[in-house]
């Protein structure tokens, strides 16, 4: 039976756990990192709350909740934390104090930064028409966040989308790195001799970035190498921005930890259209939103893609027998704030602020397990990265250019009756939008661009539809300007008048009508 204390009493033992630990450390082969002796010891509790008021208030509070079950939840809690902690009087037990003495059984088998640089060389050599690797950023304590790409011709713009998996943003939940590296193995090693694996790279950009947070997984603890939460890190909707990155907002890396803008920088350079961040400590799929103000936790905060996303969920969790059997989570799958809200975190921010799909996948409910269990986790976990690498290939995709240029335009899609937009890229100017099964009304924008429309576009499972977009900018005869020239020419095709100029002047896509006459007027007095 676990056992509670009052926090007044876990505090004292808080502080012989953490004096224990040091001196482990201290006598532990090998020995840890020079950078260990300047990390401050977390306090990892776990907490009898009475009522879901009470997890509302704890998960409200600021401090880092990692955990919740019913009405227990584990929470992670820094020294200038403690009398917070202590204000709220509830029962709970110390469950560690990271960093830690190391267990080399757990040790033994994972890979760490040196080992992933070896690796992505050593692939890059045996597979230089299928990968590419390098490095994003540094940590805190100048360790390379590696990232692999893995694509046919991966030197070539191509029309592909772009997916992938990050991990380990938490130090001490390593699993997802190894499932990472053996997916890349799964991915290069099947290539040419896998039907189903070679059509994936044939059509498919697959970024993997197996270990986020190299410092914490050293020191095995949570935080980086500053004692922060990196999955609490990332700019919040509302408070550091309201738009997105699109529509002229800055990043907002300045000033962040190291490890969270090289990742801000990196994947907003990619053009990720669905990605998930692979954690331990428990077993579901979690989808956005965590967190939406005035919504508390055990509530659900409901994005405008939350059918998609239950799907993108339930292709990954159905694949995963113990997951898709949770008896905690229907199905295995949750929304995130319906768990436990969580601010800051990677998969809002990435859906907000960039129009990426992003989930966040829990492997396991054993944070750091012996790495000889690693082919067990693996069997559970291949099917489903596949299938929901597969989902990016769903949906409407296409190609936006100038129509006269015939050059390609970055653009924002959008879907009747959904707020959140997602991306056209910049060169190639393709874009990809998942999107269930039906018929959906889209419309694509962009800076100096007349909207444009298609309605009633047929949408089927597991396939593509194909729409391919020429923006006009109201100059129809291409000289450059547009002026009356432009007007008369639209009012003519309205009017069925005979023209000078075979021009298409269905400029918004719903036919030609006194819409683009208006639209082409509109272009006509913007400022020079």
């Amino acid at each position: 039976m676990t056992k509670f204390f009052p926090i007044a009493t876990i505090a004292l033992l808080a502080c012989l756990t953490a004096l224990a630990g040091s001196a482990a450390w201290a006598q532990s082969e090998p020995m840890p990192p020079a950078a260990m002796a300047s990390v401050p010891p977390v306090t990892v509790y776990e907490v009898a709350l009475p009522d879901a008021a009470a997890l509302a208030a704890l998960t409200e509070s600021g401090l880092d909740v990692a955990n919740v079950k019913g009405l227990t939840a584990t929470v992670y809690v820094r020294d200038d934390e403690q009398a917070l902690f202590a204000s709220f009087g509830w029962a709970a037990r110390v469950v560690e104090v990271q960093p830690g003495p190391v267990d080399e059984k757990l040790v033994n088998g994972y890979r760490s930064d040196p080992d992933i640089a070896a690796q992505f060389a050593a692939w890059q050599t045996a597979f230089p028409n299928l990968c590419r690797y390098q490095s994003i950023g540094q940590s805190v304590n100048g360790q390379d966040l590696w990232a692999i790409k893995i694509t046919k011709d991966p030197d070539t713009a191509a029309d592909k989308p772009v997916a992938g998996f990050i991990s380990t943003i938490h130090g001490d939940e390593p699993i997802g790195t190894e499932m990472c590296l053996r997916f890349c193995d799964l991915l290069l090693g099947g290539y040419g001799s896998d039907a189903h694996i070679t059509a994936l790279l044939d059509t498919t950009v697959i970024w993997m970035l197996p270990l986020m947070n190299p410092d914490g997984m050293n020191n095995h603890t949570r935080y980086n190498a500053n004692s922060l939460d990196l999955n609490r890190s990332f700019p919040q909707f509302g408070s550091d921005f309201t738009t997105t990155l699109f529509d002229g907002e800055a990043l907002g890396d300045a000033g962040r930890q190291p490890e969270v803008a090289a990742m801000m920088r990196w994947y907003s350079e990619q053009g990720f259209t669905l990605a998930a961040n692979l954690h331990t400590g428990s077993v579901v799929v979690n989808y956005p939103y965590d967190y939406v103000s005035g919504i508390v936790s055990g509530q659900a905060a409901i994005c405008p893609d939350d059918a998609l996303f239950q799907n993108l969920s339930l292709r990954y969790a159905s694949l995963n027998p113990p997951m898709y059997a949770s008896s905690q989570f229907t199905n295995g799958i949750t929304n995130g704030s319906a768990w436990y809200i969580l601010q800051g975190g990677l998969q809002d921010w990435s859906y907000r602020f960039l129009g990426s799909l992003h989930v966040t996948i829990e492997l396991s409910n054993t944070k750091w397990p012996a790495a000889s269990t690693l082919d067990g986790y693996w069997s559970n976990n291949h099917a489903s990265m596949l299938a929901y690498l597969e989902a990016v290939h769903t949906g409407v995709r296409g190609l936006v250019t100038d129509r006269i240029t015939g050059a390609g335009v970055a653009t924002k899609v959008l879907v009747e009756n959904n707020t959140e937009p997602m991306f056209g890229h910049a060169g190639l100017g393709n874009y990809q939008r998942p999107l269930l099964p039906g018929n959906q009304n889209l419309s694509w924008s962009a800076p100096g661009y007349i909207t444009y429309h298609a309605d009633n576009v047929a949408v089927t499972a597991d396939a593509e539809t194909r729409v391919n977009v020429g923006l006009s900018n109201g100059d129809l005869n291409g000289d450059g300007q547009v002026n009356a020239v432009d007007l008369q020419l639209v009012i003519n095709a309205v009017l069925g008048r005979p023209s000078t100029a075979t021009v298409d002047a269905d400029v918004d896509g719903r036919g030609v009508s006194a819409t683009d006459v208006q639209a082409v007027v509109n272009m006509a007095l913007l400022p020079g």
